[in-house]
């Protein structure tokens, strides 16, 4: 009972009158997996990528909820008439973070981007001997052939120097791999003997401050005070709340314990949107969820053997029972909202009898033991694998096969998958930049062997046609090459695509201006709480 008292005494006396207290608001964002760190160049997931995004920012960065690119740590740039020179010119007085470890001596400049390459392009680097890594996105998307140098001229200029035209370099540049360190806390860490802690303990110029993280549980970050668009921070505490079930998430959010969550199940749907304290935003995702056959490993290297399991996937009954009425069958190896989409490509029908003959014809014995890996979470492109597993598991026993089901903790799934340490895989893609070059090249181009390319599928036809369409900048020229491409792909099966998802974020009516991104991303900025 005092305090009300107090509260009343001391408005009475005026003092509360002119000293308001402003009350910190904190957003709980509901996440359903742990990051395998926070250097990230060395992933691809959009769990990493949600969680290193508040920390950092890229030279140039996609709007938020949209496709476009902006300036953000380059305010303008330009490009030499051969395509071959990108020169950037730096914003000038933006903060470095600081922590308990380092505080910075100066402020962002030319050294932290020439830092943040080369690392990646060079192997001798000396923070890459110190701390052994490999970048995926760099490597799969030509960067390490491509890129030739990064100088500076002055502390607020570079250039990058490519070997030939890359015609999505601008909109690669906006994606999470090329997240701008700091070259001095790549020094100070060097100097330490801690280089690994650039991965646990990041440093960024980005709009929230890391603050700690407990696998399994929380990711913490508070606004960066000094951020250099104050405009879009407008929460004192952002915390990634993870929960990898998600009839937790859902309740979570219901109890106002988070405000904003993903990925909810199709069946969670009809009681979230009846809820008045809750809203769910939705649009036609630009994703892809796929099987992809280890081409390396036998009998999956024969293409008879991939067109009979390919033939034999009940695609209406997957989506019907894993997507619901959130899912669209896919055919092709890229969403159809996508530019240079081939809508000439068809499916083979659905014939488990011709299956069942065509492994007999390819040598694969009755009661063959093949494993299918799927996946431990949730994700926008597979709100069920563990359902469709089973479901292509029944079906592939039909044909005689013995399926054995897989699965690992996410971080430890991808990298085995990387690895080619699997016969068949549930995985899926959003994609980053909505360039064709996203799908064709990263997933399936040689240079992403060991890296986003699953099937481990290497076929040189193929790979020329994405290759010189990468290299040219008229779009209905590209297109061509890409549509070849994707016909080649679909007659050689180094995948079954399964489907396009609907993406569905559920969050509390008290947040604004949270934007659902076309490339599966979960963005804090300019996001508020009452």
């Amino acid at each position: 009972m005092r305090t009300p008292f107090l509260l009343c005494a001391l408005l009475g006396a005026g003092l509360l009158t002119h000293t308001p207290v402003t009350l910190a608001k904190t957003l709980v964002f509901c996440a359903e997996a742990s990051p395998a760190g926070f250097d990230i160049a060395q992933y691809t997931s959009a769990t990493d990528s949600d969680a290193s995004t508040p920390v950092y920012n890229r030279l140039v960065e996609f709007e938020r909820g949209g496709t476009a690119v902006h300036p953000a740590l380059a305010k303008a740039w330009q490009v030499s008439e051969d395509g071959l020179r990108y020169t950037f010119q730096l914003r000038e007085g933006v903060k470095v973070h600081s922590n308990k470890a380092f505080t910075p001596s100066r402020d962002f400049n030319a050294d932290d981007v020439l830092f943040t390459f080369q690392r990646m392009l060079d192997r001798q680097h000396p923070f890459r001997l110190a701390y052994p890594a490999e970048f995926p996105y760099f490597v799969s998307m030509g960067f390490d052939k491509n890129l030739l140098k990064v100088e500076k001229h002055g502390p607020l200029s570079v250039t990058f120097h490519l070997a030939q035209v890359d015609a999505a370099f601008i909109q690669n540049l906006a994606m999470a791999f090329a997240s701008i360190l700091s070259a001095e806390y790549a020094e100070h860490l060097l100097a330490e003997g801690r280089a690994s802690d650039i991965n646990q303990q990041p440093i960024g110029t980005g709009p929230f401050v890391f603050q700690r993280y407990q696998k399994d549980a929380q990711i913490r970050y508070r606004a960066n005070p000094a951020y250099w668009a104050p405009d879009e921070v407008k929460v004192d505490t952002l915390v990634f709340s993870i929960n990898t079930d998600p009839s937790v998430r859902v309740q979570k959010l219901r109890r106002n314990e988070c405000q904003v969550t993903l990925n909810p199940r199709p069946a969670d749907l009809p009681t979230l949107k009846a809820d008045p304290a809750i809203e769910v935003l939705q649009q036609a995702g630009f994703n892809l969820g796929y099987i992809a056959y280890n081409t390396h490993r036998a009998p999956f290297d024969q293409l008879a053997v991939r067109q009979a399991l390919d033939m034999a996937v009940n695609k209406r009954a997957i989506i019907d029972a894993v997507y619901q009425e959130a899912g669209q069958i896919a055919v092709n190896a890229m969403p159809p909202t996508q530019w240079s989409y081939d809508t000439r490509i068809e499916d083979a029908p659905f014939d488990p009898e011709k299956a069942k003959a065509l492994l007999k014809q390819a040598g694969v014995e009755e009661g063959t033991e093949i494993t299918l890996w799927a996946m431990p979470v949730q994700r926008p492109y597979n709100p069920n694998a563990k359902l469709m597993a089973q479901m292509l598991q029944a079906d592939w026993e039909k044909l005689g096969l013995k399926v054995r089901i897989v699965s690992y903790e996410w971080g430890e799934y991808l990298k085995r998958l990387k690895q080619g340490e699997h016969d068949i895989a549930l995985v899926g893609w959003t994609g980053d930049n909505g360039d064709p070059d996203n799908w064709l090249g990263t997933l399936f181009g040689c240079a992403a062997i060991g890296s986003n390319n699953y099937a481990q599928w290497c076929d040189q036809p193929y790979d020329a046609l994405v290759t010189q369409a990468k290299r040219l900048t008229d779009p209905a020229e590209r297109s061509v090459l890409y549509q070849q491409a994707q016909r080649r792909l679909k007659q050689q099966v180094p995948i079954t695509p399964l489907a396009h998802s609907t993406v569905s974020q559920p969050l509390r009516t008290t947040v604004s201006g949270f934007k659902v991104s076309p490339f599966g991303r979960n963005t804090f900025s300019g996001v508020s709480t009452q």
